[in-house]
């Protein structure tokens, strides 16, 4: 009666943990698939135009976030699309309005066995924000940025501006050691920072050019454009090295007579501290002894 009442409440709760275990089961496995692929496969991505604007419009107290992307990829992919379009309510009546046109404009993201790679490439680009239709932002001959991350390696993160620069409508010599400022009375201003790179032991991230963009048109009912705007990035992670092949060696037999360290030695030897032989010594004394005293016993009786 006791085992029953015992095993009952056993058996409810394997049930119970079997239940929560296949519960949790497909959360944790897919968790553990995403966290393995990542780790296993590396990741890679690319984009040729990223823009985080926030434009205030003239006869609204909102802000419209223009949050728009053109060619942005992740491994396995590319695209090449030259031209991108807009539209925002309030602004030039919800026309489209072109943010971006180019004669060239690729992304390729590829990861393969030990090796991710993103890469973008941009040629004779002109790019316009809300309320300059005619003044274009920033026009550049060729943007190039590439992140290569391969196993076992350190991750390598270039970016290149070729040929010139125009903003706001003027020529600038963008500089390597640090921002160039480029203000436009009666327009706004712009910060460019050039062929920014940053990279770890594993990732590695490049974009060519970072234009931090305050703008004042008070045209098409905008009054001010704010944000950033990124041409040409690319960014990856290296692929995890496979799993070491370690071969384990089959452990020696233990001799025979050999005694594992801290055994317990066997009662009759560990309270007299003899060896094996003490049995049959023994045994051969108690002999002796017994001859010994019969061949006493047999010599007083012949003197009697």
């Amino acid at each position: 009666m006791n085992s029953n009442n015992f095993r009952m409440p056993v058996r409810r709760l394997t049930a119970t943990a079997a239940a929560t275990v296949l519960a949790a089961g497909p959360a944790a496995l897919a968790g553990a698939d995403s966290a393995h692929a990542t780790a296993d496969h590396g990741r890679a991505s690319a984009v040729v135009l990223r823009t985080g604007l926030d434009v205030s419009l003239l006869n609204k107290t909102v802000n419209v976030p223009l949050t728009v992307s053109l060619n942005e990829v992740r491994a396995p992919q590319s695209a090449q699309k030259t031209a991108l379009t807009a539209r925002l309510d309030g602004v030039d009546g919800g026309r489209p309005f072109s943010v971006l046109r180019a004669d060239v404009a690729t992304a390729k993201a590829t990861v393969s066995s030990g090796r991710a790679e993103g890469s973008t490439n941009l040629a004779h680009a002109t790019v316009h924000v809300p309320g300059l239709p005619l003044l274009s932002l920033i026009e550049v001959e060729q943007v190039t940025a590439k992140a290569t991350c391969e196993t076992g390696k350190k991750p390598v993160a270039t970016a290149n501006l070729l040929g010139g620069v125009t903003v706001l409508g003027k020529k600038v010599t963008v500089s390597v050691g640090g921002p160039t400022q480029v203000k436009a009375p009666g327009v706004g201003e712009v910060r460019l920072d050039l062929s920014r790179t940053e990279t770890t032991s594993r990732t590695a991230a490049a974009s060519a050019l970072e234009l931090k963009v305050s703008i004042n048109p008070l045209k098409l009912n905008v009054a001010e454009v704010e944000g950033t705007v990124t041409l040409a990035g690319a960014t990856c992670s290296s692929p995890a090295p496979p799993p070491a092949q370690q071969e384990q060696a089959e452990p020696a037999d233990p001799a025979a007579d050999v005694k594992p360290q801290g055994a317990p030695a066997e009662a009759d030897l560990a309270e007299t501290g003899g060896s094996s032989m003490t049995p049959y010594i023994a045994g051969g004394a108690i002999a002796l002894l017994v001859a010994g005293g019969g061949a006493v016993a047999l010599a007083r009786r012949r003197q009697g």
